[in-house]
C-alpha cells in the first residue's frame, strides 16, 4: 500500500513538472487553433502534433535548426512559455 501511494506522488511530482505554467484566459480570448498554427509555422517550427495542454498551445515538431522540439504558447498571445529543444 506505502509504495502505490510513493509511485503515486512520485508520478503527479514529475508530470507536475513536466507541465508548462501559461496564463489562463477565458477561451473566447484564445488565438483559434488554425490562425495558431499557422504563425508558429511562420515562426520557423515545423508541427507534427499540436494539442492543447491545460492553457496552453503545445507542439511536438522541429524548429528552424532541424533540431526535435516540443513547446508551450500562451494560446492568446503565441509566447512561448516553456520549449524543450533536443540535440
Amino acid at each position: 500500500m506505502k509504495l502505490a501511494i510513493l509511485v503515486t506522488l512520485c508520478l503527479a511530482s514529475s508530470t507536475a513538472l513536466a507541465a508548462a505554467n501559461c496564463p489562463k484566459y477565458p477561451k473566447a480570448e484564445w488565438m483559434p487553433q488554425d490562425q495558431a498554427k499557422a504563425k508558429i509555422e511562420s515562426m520557423g517550427y515545423k508541427i507534427n502534433k499540436f494539442k492543447v495542454d491545460g492553457n496552453c498551445y503545445e507542439i511536438y515538431g522541429v524548429n528552424k535548426e532541424g533540431k526535435k522540439a516540443e513547446v508551450y504558447f500562451d494560446a492568446k498571445t503565441l509566447n512561448v512559455v516553456k520549449a524543450e529543444i533536443r540535440k
